[in-house]
C-alpha cells in the first residue's frame, strides 16, 4: 500500500544519473522500481483505460511506424470522424466494463478549428458527463484550442515524444521534436494533465531510450502519464521487418520510468498482444499502474488483447481495476 515516506520527485536527472538507473543488473532496477511504486501507489490496482479511433488513416505525417499514414499502402480502412452519439456509446460500454478513462484518438497532423473540432468538443463533453476521465490525442494543438478542450471538461491529452530529441528525424520528417514539446507545453499552460511517453523497437539505441525518459524527467512537471510502447510492426510501414521488442526490454524501460518519475502513471501500451500474461506480470511488478484496453481487441488500428482476457488475467494476478 501508499507509504508516508516517498521517494521525492526531482525534476533535475541528469542522463548519466538514468543511464546507471537503466544499466542495474535487472532483478535489483525491478526491486528498486517496485519499492518506489510502492511508496506512491496502490500496487493492486491498475488503471483499465480503453482508447477509441474516432477517426482513422489518411494522416499527411510520415511517421515510420504508423498504419494510418496516407503515403503508406497498409491495409487499415479510412474512416471518417465518427457520430458523436456513436462516440458516447463506446464510453458507456467502456465504463460498464470497467474503465475509468477513455481517449479519443485522431488521424489528424494538427487540430483545425472546424466543424470536426466542434463535434469533437462535444463528444469531451458527453463523455465527461458519463464520470470518465475524458483523454484525447488530436496531434499539434494551439493553446486557445487547448482551453476550449479544457473548458468542454477535457482531463488528459496524449502527445508521446516517440522517441529521443536526438533519433526523432529518423522516425519522422513531417514535424519536429519541438512541435512535439510545443503542443505540451499548450495542454499544460491550459490546465489539462499531460499524456506523454513513446515506443521503444524503432531501432534506436538505449542512449535514445534514456534521452527520451531525460526528456520526460527533467519537464517543470513530469507527465502525470508515461505510456511506453513496444513497437506494433504494421505491414507496408517503413518498420514493418523490425525485430519484436524482448519483453525484458520493456520492463527495463517500465522500471526505469517508474523511479524517474515516481508520482506518473505508467502506462503498459502499445505491444502487449506479443507479450505472455508473465511477461506482463513483470511488468506490474516493475511499476506499470496502467493498461489501454478495448472491446474490438485493438488499439487504434493494431491487435490488442480483449476486455475479459485482461479482467482475467488481472484476476489471476490478484489485481483490481481502478475506479475513476
Amino acid at each position: 500500500m501508499i507509504t508516508d515516506k516517498k521517494t521525492e520527485i526531482r525534476n533535475n536527472w541528469t542522463k548519466e544519473e538514468i543511464e546507471a538507473i537503466y544499466h542495474q543488473p535487472l532483478l535489483e532496477l525491478i526491486y528498486k522500481a517496485a519499492t518506489i511504486h510502492r511508496e506512491w501507489h496502490d500496487p493492486s490496482e491498475v488503471q483499465i483505460s480503453t482508447l477509441l479511433s474516432i477517426k482513422t488513416g489518411g494522416c499527411p505525417e510520415d511517421c515510420s511506424y504508423c498504419g494510418q499514414a496516407a503515403r503508406y499502402h497498409t491495409n487499415i480502412k479510412v474512416q471518417a470522424l465518427l457520430p458523436t452519439e456513436t462516440v458516447i456509446a463506446h464510453a458507456q460500454k467502456a465504463k460498464d466494463s470497467g474503465s475509468s478513462r477513455f481517449c479519443m484518438a485522431a488521424a489528424w497532423r494538427e487540430v483545425r478549428n472546424n466543424r470536426d473540432f466542434d463535434r469533437v468538443i462535444d463528444m469531451v463533453k458527453g463523455v465527461n458527463e458519463l464520470g470518465l476521465e475524458v483523454c484525447c490525442t488530436l496531434g499539434m494543438l494551439t493553446e486557445e484550442q487547448a482551453v476550449r478542450l479544457q473548458e468542454a471538461g477535457l482531463y488528459a491529452y496524449n502527445h508521446n515524444l516517440d522517441t529521443s530529441e536526438q533519433y526523432y528525424e529518423e522516425i519522422i520528417s513531417t514535424r519536429t521534436f519541438d512541435n512535439r514539446i510545443n503542443t505540451i507545453n499548450n495542454v499544460r499552460k491550459a490546465g489539462i494533465t499531460v499524456c506523454s511517453g513513446g515506443i521503444i523497437g524503432l531501432g534506436e539505441t538505449h542512449r535514445d531510450r534514456i534521452s527520451m525518459l531525460l526528456t520526460l524527467a527533467t519537464m517543470p512537471k513530469h507527465p502525470e502519464s508515461v505510456p511506453i510502447n513496444a513497437l506494433a510492426r504494421v505491414e507496408g510501414t517503413p518498420l514493418q521487418d523490425n525485430e519484436k521488442v524482448d519483453s525484458w526490454e520493456m520492463v527495463r524501460m517500465i522500471a526505469t520510468a517508474r523511479i524517474v518519475m515516481p508520482s506518473s502513471m505508467v502506462r503498459l501500451s502499445a505491444g502487449r498482444i506479443e507479450m505472455t500474461e508473465t511477461e506482463q506480470a513483470w511488468c506490474f511488478m516493475a511499476g506499470a499502474n496502467s493498461i489501454f484496453t478495448g472491446e474490438r481487441e485493438t488499439l487504434l488500428v493494431t491487435p490488442n488483447p480483449g476486455v475479459s482476457e485482461d479482467m482475467q488475467m488481472l484476476e489471476t494476478l490478484g489485481l483490481k481495476p481502478m475506479k475513476a
